[in-house]
């Protein structure tokens, strides 16, 4: 029989009964803090952007802070852009990240103990106009590969198709709206270790265990036109990098492809020809990304993060402060160079038009205190990583500390302004881009960690992990948002697709899983 509530004593109702005849005092709940203070906006170079101005206390939460200044800069009411502040402490360096729910207590808390006559600077960084739902549900699994799965990305043009590369010798493109499988390219003789789109997503590039790379055109699913197996490695391939839609000349794109032989080769595509062969790496070349500003960089387990110069194949800097393997490199410009001319606006139809549009997005995300600079951070074995401005030299910007094991993937957020680390030690750590400050820890996993992706306006994060489950994650709170389990097996790869639609990801059980919101 159900447990019965016994009925409430005479006490309980007398006590009930005298609450509702007592008049309850509002104003004292609803008050905050009382007093104001001055508020100085800044940009993200350092300009002030309007006049300092007096913010009551009680009105300084985050999204009034963005209201008002909208309001001060005469933007009209469609037009407002969501924005996030850093908090200067007064007469000091300290400079806080994360936007406190009780500002009055923060800056106490700073030894400030009048804050009322004091002027607090707010650096403004603006957000992405468009907000990324959390995907929430499992909307296709899709069987197909024989092998596990080890490496998955959505196509720069639409989340409606997604490449994966996998053990049993093939990459195949899948339907992602569909959920069906749409072509199986196979010609490789051993497992794809890399697929990697054409920032236009006209051509696809597999690399693989058999030392060549193949180039596909994803509308037959079949070998690109003109060119074979792209030969000449001497072991397999690890990585591979596409040139900057921006800096093509005259449709005809190059790649850079990273090998355990020690080399990076750069491919001209349309005739399959070696442009380049980069060595003076010691040890396998792990990772290859090739910046927006005609540089090519690539992490070696000879310890060492190499920058060389693409047009003339030579050797620009050597980056080495790792005591152990670089694992994986990441630029603060990979969003903007993968997706090129692709944006939430529409596409722009000429060539010259999408070039300027590829251009304008680079520049955009590589403006860093007002001047092109394009960062880059390393993760390693040695359990640390490195933020890198190679623009100005060989010296690491920062020094990032806390992981307690090796680091897998590191990944920079779309807006630049956040970095993502992913280790062994069961751990996904954010980090601020442009310090490299140590910002939270995203526990919750139960084993390594082997991928990790933001969506495309950098307010989630989706995690891969040897534990089976992906795991969505909030940068608002660092918090877990969606705890995504479904795959049989180890979670190899993952990745979020540019529109925010959907997130694709596969692993050893060796079927395919879309994920929506």
């Amino acid at each position: 029989m159900a447990t019965v509530v016994p009925p409430p004593s005479k006490r309980q109702k007398r006590e009930n009964l005298e609450k509702t005849q007592i008049q309850q005092d509002v104003t004292a709940v609803a008050a905050g803090p009382a007093g104001s203070f001055k508020a100085r906006f800044l940009d993200s170079d350092g300009k002030q952007m309007a006049d300092v101005i007096e913010v009551p206390l009680a009105d300084a939460s985050e999204k009034n802070l963005s209201l008002l200044l909208n309001t001060l800069l005469a933007r009209e009411r469609e037009e407002f852009l969501p924005y996030r502040f850093r908090i200067h402490i007064p007469e000091t360096d300290i400079i806080v990240d994360q936007y406190p729910t009780d500002l009055l207590q923060l800056l106490r808390s700073h030894g400030i103990e009048n804050p009322f006559e004091t002027t607090v600077t707010l650096s403004a960084e603006p957000q992405a106009v468009f907000k990324v739902q959390a995907v929430t549900r499992m909307s296709h699994r899709i069987p197909g590969h024989g092998e596990a799965i080890l490496a998955a990305q959505f196509s720069p043009a639409t989340s409606g198709l997604l490449a994966t590369g996998s053990g049993d010798k093939t990459a195949r493109i899948w339907d992602t709206a569909t959920g069906t499988p749409k072509y199986t390219l196979s010609g490789h003789a051993h497992w794809v270790l890399c697929v990697s789109w054409s920032p236009d997503g006209m051509r696809l590039a597999t690399g693989s265990m058999d030392k060549s790379v193949r180039l596909w055109d994803p509308a037959t699913g079949k070998p690109a036109a003109g060119t074979g197996a792209l030969t000449g490695h001497s072991k397999w391939v690890t990585n591979i990098a596409w040139e900057p839609y921006h800096l093509w000349e005259h449709g005809s794109p190059r790649l850079a492809s990273a090998s355990k032989d020690t080399t990076i080769r750069v491919w001209a595509v349309n005739t399959g020809r070696t442009e380049h062969v980069l060595s003076g790496h010691r040890s396998s070349v792990s990772c290859v990304k090739w910046g927006g500003t005609g540089l090519i960089y690539s992490g070696s387990h000879d310890k060492t993060v190499r920058v060389w110069n693409a047009e003339k194949g030579t050797l620009v800097h050597t980056l080495s402060s790792h005591a152990h393997w670089v694992n994986h490199l990441a630029l603060s410009t990979d969003f903007a160079l993968r997706t090129s001319f692709y944006d939430h606006q529409p596409t722009p139809s000429g060539e010259e038009e999408r070039r300027n549009k590829a251009k304008e997005r680079f520049e955009k995300a590589a403006r860093f205190q007002g001047k092109i600079a394009e960062r880059l951070v390393s993760a390693s074995d040695d359990f640390t990583m490195y933020l890198w401005d190679p623009s100005q030299g060989t010296k690491p910007v920062a020094r990032l500390l806390g992981h307690q094991k090796a680091i897998n993937h590191v990944t920079f957020s779309p807006d630049g302004s956040l970095i993502a680390s992913a280790g062994w030690d069961n751990h996904t750590k954010i980090w601020s881009a442009r310090d490299g400050k140590f910002i939270n820890t995203l526990r919750g996993h139960v084993a390594p960690i082997y991928q990790c992706a933001f969506s495309a306006d950098s307010r989630l994060l989706v995690t891969a992990s040897k534990d089976t489950t992906l795991k969505v994650w909030s940068m608002a709170t660092c918090k877990l948002a969606v705890d995504l389990p479904g795959h049989q097996d180890e979670v190899f790869a993952v990745d979020w697709s540019p529109d925010g639609q959907r997130v694709g990801s596969g692993g050893k059980d060796k079927a395919v899983r879309l994920w929506m919101n």
